[in-house]
């Protein structure tokens, strides 16, 4: 009796999956001729307890309060045969074990449309306000900073709202907006270059309703850093409540590459000044989308990735790992992944920690025509990526404390290396 109605039910659930792509479709045809991308995403509060650690800056610091809260926010998105999801975090980095753990928590969830957990991105805003989910910032270097009973949470939550998001797809339109900015607030502290555009699409129902926005930008979030002891994810927080007032819908704030080092050069630790500057990355967004804004043509997903072994030659990391500051095996060489993937011609790529400027640029220069999206602190958080001259010449502005960060002058040649091989499979 129970084989009989586990097979019923399975017969069942294949007949409204096959259902529901039916009717998008049918849908399509019948209100949005053209359409083919489906889109759908939720979100859930990640707030640590009190008295956790706080990531960044010094050691044995811990939470008093909120602020603001940090979100988890997922997309899914589909084009009728490929899926793929995305997902940001208001965190400092999480490192690749734990994109493998949410990848196996998918696998045991069954999707209402052709989904495989391996085409999944988690990228990380980096607030310096969120919760210590790497180990580094717990009472001194004898303990790890992370709670094991938050870490399992944040993993479920993720998954839950990537599966969440698969249940509310909705055929979309989608159009996208480029600018060249200089907003007053961003600096580059180490080294004159700097990336200072910002892209983001925007998706929409067949009634305009705005479904969610992507938008990618460069700056650390690092206006409360060392000062509040209270939970905020800083300057995106400003950017999601202006967002959400203006466009409505969900808002995902896809952070860049920071490293080498870009930096809010207004910090006061105020946190009006912090929520005043992510409101005026948001008019910068809203506006490019009033002035600027572009249909994207495409709706065909692709996806590609590569399996990384990046070289450790900073022996710090190999220590760490080995004290179980961090929980991940770290030896000669620590296995990471580099994502590429595209929505029509809009290209995405991930860097796995915080790049130099430079990398930002260069990678999209291996991307055709279209919107460009270069996300740092992304599939994970192996610290900073410099070019290979901060350790040749430690006179350089900041290279002390660039390269103590790192993994190694050789781990910035092998994440481009891997990316022109990804984007050469296109």
């Amino acid at each position: 009796m129970n084989s009989y109605k586990a097979s019923f039910l399975t017969v069942f659930s294949i007949l409204l999956g096959s259902l529901f792509i039916f009717s998008c479709s049918k849908t399509t045809e019948k209100e949005t001729t053209g359409l083919s991308l489906y889109v759908g995403v939720s979100k859930a509060q990640i707030n640590p307890e009190m008295g956790s650690y706080i990531a960044g800056d010094a050691q044995n610091r811990v939470f008093t309060g909120i602020l603001d809260s940090l979100y988890a926010k997922a997309v899914v998105m589909f084009d009728g045969e490929s899926s793929l999801a995305l997902v940001t975090v208001d965190c400092i980095g999480l490192m690749y074990p734990d994109l493998i753990k949410v990848r196996s928590e998918l696998s045991k969830m069954d999707f209402p449309i052709p989904f495989t957990p391996e085409s999944l991105v988690i990228s990380s805003t980096h607030t310096h306000s969120g919760p210590d989910v790497v180990g580094l910032w717990g009472k001194d270097y004898s303990q790890s900073g992370v709670s094991p009973q938050y870490q399992e949470f944040l993993i479920k939550t993720i998954s839950d709202q990537i599966y969440l998001a698969a249940q509310q797809l909705t055929p979309v339109q989608a159009s996208y907006a480029e600018t060249n900015h200089h907003l007053p607030w961003v600096e580059n502290i180490a080294d004159k270059e700097i990336d200072h555009t910002v892209t983001s699409i925007q998706f929409k129902d067949h009634e305009d309703r705005n479904i969610v926005t992507l938008t990618n930008f460069a700056c650390h979030p690092t206006y409360l850093d060392a000062v509040v002891s209270e939970v905020s994810a800083d300057y995106p927080a400003g950017f999601y409540k202006k967002m959400e007032e203006t466009l409505h819908g969900e808002h995902l704030f896809l952070q860049g590459a920071i490293g080498g080092w870009i930096q809010p050069n207004n910090k006061d630790g105020q946190h009006s000044t912090a929520l005043a500057s992510g409101e005026s990355l948001a008019e910068t967004v809203i506006k490019a989308f009033s002035e600027k804004s572009r249909s994207l043509k495409g709706s065909k997903i692709q996806f590609r990735k590569n399996y990384v072994d990046f070289e450790v030659e900073n022996e710090t990391w190999k220590l760490l790992a080995a004290s179980g500051l961090i929980d991940r095996e770290v030896d000669k060489t620590v296995n990471s992944e580099i994502a590429w993937f595209s929505i029509g011609e809009a290209h995405f790529a991930t860097h796995p920690g915080e790049t130099a400027p430079f990398y930002s640029l260069e990678t999209k220069k291996l991307m055709p025509d279209g919107p460009k999206f270069v996300l740092g602190l992304s599939q994970d958080a192996l610290g900073y990526i410099n070019k290979p001259e901060m350790f040749e010449n430690p006179d350089l502005p900041h290279a002390d404390y660039l390269t103590r960060m790192s993994l190694g002058k050789n781990t910035a040649p092998k994440m481009m290396e891997n990316l022109r091989i990804l984007s050469n499979s296109q």
